[in-house]
């Protein structure tokens, strides 16, 4: 059975994500919600997605699959390479401004996970006195499906298939999986360094956060949200850092209306004012 949602399904639909996720739908976005949401349709037994909705608004649980279904959660390990060489050439001045070796950092859309354990890896990798640093990672998503999946730390062998045969031997567990499949898992001494937290970036209590971050990543995330949305969750990013330190996003987006908090150092890399 194909299913097409009508404007007035797709408009309760783009209402009710925007006021659950802050994600914005437009009008170019009927084909996509209307292809991913089929799926959940057919599992479900519903013949329309007026029936759908109505199902979400009696379910609590439900309403994370949607976001889920709408929102792309495509990443890899070491992603943005330039940003990786960046801060590998100014480790030197983060380790300056950190005399009591203590680093906060914040990977806050980090989907299957593998954004903060990277972070883990390369500070582990590139900083000379690693094992002598208080270092706690907060990595934050919208959606509880995929941080369960982020906190197993389990990834199919075409995930890591790109990185460097050593770091594979020193940071993973090459093991096999219920369906006896070679998959790699990230080792204790990494995952120990990463804590998992549900947090939505637009409707979420920032005043949570008592201690500010030495780097915040948000990256490829903003691109969901109008600017009004992406204005209001930079200025917040902006109060948690402190002057010098880095905000990092993705490769297409920049930071427009927020020249005052944050000066641009390279494509997708600002530091705080």
């Amino acid at each position: 059975m194909e299913f097409v949602i009508s404007p007035k399904e797709f408009q309760l639909f783009r209402e009710y994500i925007y006021e659950t996720a802050g994600i914005a739908l437009s009008n170019k976005k009927v084909s996509l919600v209307q292809g991913r949401l089929s799926k959940r349709l057919r599992q479900l037994g519903f013949s329309t997605f007026e029936e759908y909705y109505e199902y979400i608004l009696e379910d609590d649980s439900e309403v994370w699959r949607l976001i889920d279904a709408i929102s792309t959660n495509v990443t890899s390990f070491f992603r943005e390479p330039a940003q990786w060489e960046y801060l590998k050439a100014h480790l030197q001045k983060i380790r300056q401004k950190n005399p009591k070796k203590r680093l906060r950092i914040w990977s806050s859309a980090c989907s299957s996970g593998e954004e903060p354990y990277s972070i883990a890896i390369f500070l582990a990798e590139n900083l000379p006195d690693f094992h002598e640093w208080d270092i706690k990672i907060l990595a934050t998503d919208i959606s509880v499906e995929i941080l369960k999946k982020a906190q197993r730390g389990v990834y199919p062998i075409r995930a890591t298939e790109n990185l460097p045969s050593y770091l594979l031997v020193k940071y993973f567990v090459k093991k096999r999986n219920e369906r006896d499949e070679i998959v790699h898992e990230i080792s204790d001494s990494i995952k120990k360094l990463v804590t998992f937290r549900i947090f939505n970036l637009i409707y979420g209590d920032f005043s949570l956060f008592s201690n500010p971050f030495d780097l915040i990543f948000c990256r490829n995330v903003m691109i969901y949200f109008d600017s009004p949305s992406q204005q209001a969750l930079v200025s917040r990013f902006a109060k948690l850092l402190k002057s010098g330190d880095l905000l990092l996003v993705g490769h297409s987006e920049a930071l427009t209306k927020n020249k005052e908090e944050f000066l641009l150092l390279q494509q997708s890399i600002y530091e705080r004012m």
